[in-house]
């Protein structure tokens, strides 16, 4: 198994959109990117830790490539809108990929020089190396398949999840 950590707006749009393709064996919510240990969702929403809502993302490279991942993850949300996504504004949902070695960053980099084309403004994506990550609260696991009733999951996590399994139907399960 592999691992790298995404950051694309709200956790629960990132989950939902990773969860349930080919490959993936665990997609874990949660915070990376700043520099206080431990911190909260209360903390992170503050807008005063430097982390951003985040998942971890456990794969077998064998049954899905890196590459894809990535694709998957671009497509999930608009990595040219700085420090935001849609409603969602505040650092903690900017668009950031935490990578745990020099492989993952050349691929990203690869990745990102592939698809500039496709995009109008300039794609603002941190790529970092992965520091630290801490897990989200148990009650932000699996949020979207046990919530998807509420509004914000209803009016903004369904249609990111509808829009990349359209695309991607060939690699979920």
């Amino acid at each position: 198994m592999d691992e790298i950590v995404f950051g694309g707006g709200c956790f629960w749009c990132t989950e939902g959109a990773l969860t349930g393709l080919k490959g993936v064996n665990r997609v874990t919510p949660g915070y990376s990117g700043g520099y206080l240990k431990n911190p909260t969702y209360e903390q992170v929403c503050s807008k005063k830790t430097g982390h951003a809502e985040v998942v971890k993302v456990s794969f077998d490279p064998d049954i899905i490539s890196l590459k894809k991942l990535l694709m998957v993850f671009f497509t999930s949300h608009d990595p040219t809108q700085l420090n935001r996504q849609g409603n969602d504004i505040g650092p903690q949902y900017r668009s950031i990929i935490l990578f745990k070695n020099l492989e993952q960053k050349e691929e990203i980099k690869l990745v990102i020089e592939n698809i500039l084309t496709l995009y109008k403004n300039k794609i603002v994506t941190e790529v970092v190396e992965l520091k630290e990550f801490y897990e989200a609260e148990k009650h932000h696991h699996d949020y979207y398949s046990k919530n998807s009733y509420q509004p914000y999951c209803a009016m903004v996590v369904a249609p990111k999840i509808k829009k990349v399994r359209k695309k991607f139907a060939h690699l979920y399960d």
